[in-house]
């Protein structure tokens, strides 16, 4: 028998309340024939808020030594409780980037910019070293 530790969903209509439960990976959700019952969850309740997870750590570690696979939003819940490690975060898409045309066309306008500063910081050096040059030979006479 292939047992998980999974959410089985509780609650009324639009107001959802969630038991932490260890049962067979082929009974549906909230079938009623749970092992036992290792914890709740409450997304109602902010986010850190100590009421929203609540574990029975003892019995947790017990399942899983015994074999019980936690779903991915269960492991989620284990791992900041410390029982298991994270998960890495999966390579995120590129979707949210610009297209490579708009990254040149800024990247050349950027370009353009530190030009023109570097050209306008020199201008400024060259007149003040013009403005300079006069004033060193009047006091040198």
């Amino acid at each position: 028998m292939a047992t998980v530790i999974r959410l089985a969903r509780y609650g009324a209509k639009k107001r959802p309340y969630y038991h932490v439960v260890v049962t067979d990976s082929r009974n549906a959700r909230n079938s009623g024939n749970v092992l036992d019952v290792v914890g709740k969850y409450d997304p109602m309740q902010p986010r850190d808020s100590e009421k929203r997870v609540i574990l029975n750590i003892d019995q947790v570690k017990a399942w899983i030594e015994k074999g019980a696979k936690p779903s991915d939003r269960v492991y989620k819940f284990l791992a900041n409780a410390g029982l298991v490690a994270k998960k890495p975060v999966p390579n995120q898409t590129k979707k949210h980037l610009q297209s490579e045309k708009t990254q040149m066309k800024i990247k050349d306008k950027a370009d353009k910019l530190a030009k023109a500063a570097e050209e306008k910081a020199a201008a400024e050096a060259a007149a003040k070293a013009a403005a300079e040059a006069p004033a060193q030979e009047a006091s040198a006479e």
